[in-house]
């Protein structure tokens, strides 16, 4: 974001001081921003693997490293074949780092064998800051409300499109976070944002969020203003499972 408004800042310098001497030819370099270099990252091989400016929130193997229960103790959750289940009753799971802007990489999947029904099939849920959920759960062939359903921001946005996979089958959220930012008197200056990609497809479009999400009621900011705080998986009574999970700081 810095490096953004540098850049801003240079480019309307130039053009400024072309402006002020209209004896002056505009030449393409007037418009050319050199300095401060793009930083240099290593891409992942594929776009699920992580870049290297990545902090790898779970490797398949190492839960409590980056994890812990809400409750501060070591997460009860199953780690098996390279994932991490929900294990009923065990409760939410946090990050230790917590985070404000930021790229965030996901994989989830709901249990094979189908149980239930709307909200009670496969459901999960990702906490951004904590606060601000984003929706798992098994939708395919499964009809619940529009603005429960997988992908939506829980109670607020409907997905744009369901681009659920079959159960049993791992699935994809790429999702971009802008976290809020709050007026002296507590209120929003600017609402956080979200975009997320469903396997692949866009499904929230850089969607503004009126306050933290809310089982019942009207969503509207009720809370302390915050800074940085963690994510948080849902312990929902469903075992879902999630896997290669990285994010990056923006």
């Amino acid at each position: 974001m810095r490096n953004q408004f540098l850049t801003l800042v240079l480019l309307l310098t130039a053009v400024f001081a072309w402006a002020q001497d209209e004896s002056m030819e505009m030449k393409p370099e007037m418009t050319e921003i050199w300095d401060p270099e793009v930083p240099i990252i290593t891409p992942g091989e594929s776009p699920s693997d992580a870049p290297s400016d990545a902090i790898v929130l779970f490797d398949g193997v190492d839960l409590g490293r980056e994890w812990t229960n809400a409750d501060g103790k070591e997460p009860g959750w199953l780690v098996e074949d390279g994932c991490v289940t929900v294990v009923t009753g065990e409760g939410m799971i946090k990050t230790k780092r917590v985070f404000n802007d930021f790229q965030l990489h996901i994989e989830w999947r709901t249990p094979a064998e189908v149980k239930g029904e709307s909200q009670g099939r496969g459901n999960s849920g990702i906490f951004l800051q904590e606060l601000y959920e984003v929706q798992v759960l098994d939708n395919y062939n499964n009809r619940t409300y529009r603005n429960g359903q997988a992908g939506s921001l829980y109670k607020q946005h409907a997905p744009l499109v369901n681009a659920c996979k079959p159960p049993g089958v791992w699935q994809v959220y790429d999702i971009l976070y802008t976290a809020p930012r709050f007026k002296d008197d507590g209120t929003y200056f600017t609402p956080p944002t979200v975009t997320v990609l469903h396997n692949g497809v866009l499904v929230q479009n850089h969607v503004k969020l009126r306050g933290p999400t809310e089982y019942i009621g009207i969503p509207e900011y009720s809370v302390v203003p915050h800074g940085a705080k963690s994510l948080v998986l849902q312990d929902h009574g469903n075992p879902v499972s999630y896997r290669n999970i990285w994010i990056r700081e923006l």
